[in-house]
């Protein structure tokens, strides 16, 4: 399927590695203009030659940003790069796991900075140039913590929690004007992350990391974890010119883990 959006320009957020650079691979193979913003920019540029070479004879243009996008300042270099975005990605690190009562309140501030204010403050940037350009596709890298909540993720599940519901309301404000706004939302992929949360697991008890691993895919109705690329072809497809009609939406993609009806 063409997704109709070739020539289009997207910023994608976080996108050096894992789930952001696939989203940035996918989108370049299907023509979008791409600027990565990461902090390390050494990675990054690492990472943007990978988009080029996706990107093939699309001829898609690829400017890599380096800069914190959590802080006014990288936000400001990003836009700077790509002032007018067809396409936001926005996307950050996760915060910290644990137990909650080792949290500070500046561990809450962090957690909520990074996770829901620079979000809505990219999307604040953005949002009016795409209504007023009559095409825009906004999606949200949550996680998969915000339909089923996890113990130790106590500050990601609260600060993506708040940005699902912002978007809830804004998203059919923007639509009239073929701006969509919807989150995806990540379960178990194979990505640092998830590495991350199995040693955080496996801290204090008789287990490796390995065995935590092994449980986790095991238990998984899929019987395995996530690949980026998949997580990338979704994120395009909201993107697409075909998903005008999908906005305010939450897509897990999870492999069946979440039990729920709704």
């Amino acid at each position: 399927m063409d997704l109709g959006i070739a020539g289009r320009r997207a910023l994608v957020c976080a996108s050096s590695k894992g789930l952001g650079l696939a989203c940035a691979i996918s989108l370049a193979r299907e023509g979008v203009a791409v600027t990565m913003t990461a902090r390390g920019a050494e990675a990054l540029e690492a990472a943007a030659q990978q988009v080029r070479e996706a990107a093939g004879a699309t001829g898609a243009t690829v400017i890599a940003v380096a800069g914190d996008i959590t802080t006014p300042e990288g936000r400001a270099l990003a836009l700077a790069a790509c002032p007018d975005p067809d396409i936001l990605i926005t996307n950050a690190g996760g915060p910290k796991p644990g137990d909650f009562r080792e949290w500070s309140r500046d561990d809450w501030i962090a957690a909520v900075d990074a996770n829901m204010l620079t979000p809505i403050e990219l999307i604040k940037a953005t949002v009016d140039g795409m209504m007023k350009r009559g095409f825009g596709r906004i999606v949200n890298i949550t996680s998969g913590a915000v339909k089923a909540p996890i113990d130790i993720l106590g500050l990601s599940n609260g600060a993506r929690s708040g940005l699902t519901g912002f978007v809830a309301g804004l998203a059919r404000k923007t639509v009239a004007h073929n701006v969509t706004i919807n989150n995806l939302l990540p379960g178990p992929f194979e990505t640092d992350r998830l590495l991350a949360t199995a040693a955080a697991a496996a801290r204090g008890t008789d287990k490796s990391v390995e065995q935590v691993l092994a449980a986790r895919r095991a238990a998984n109705p899929a019987g395995r974890f996530g690949q980026p690329g998949e997580f990338g072809d979704a994120c395009a497809w909201l993107c697409s010119a075909q998903a005008g009609f999908v906005t305010g939406q939450n897509l897990l993609m999870d492999g069946g883990a979440y039990p729920g009806t709704f």
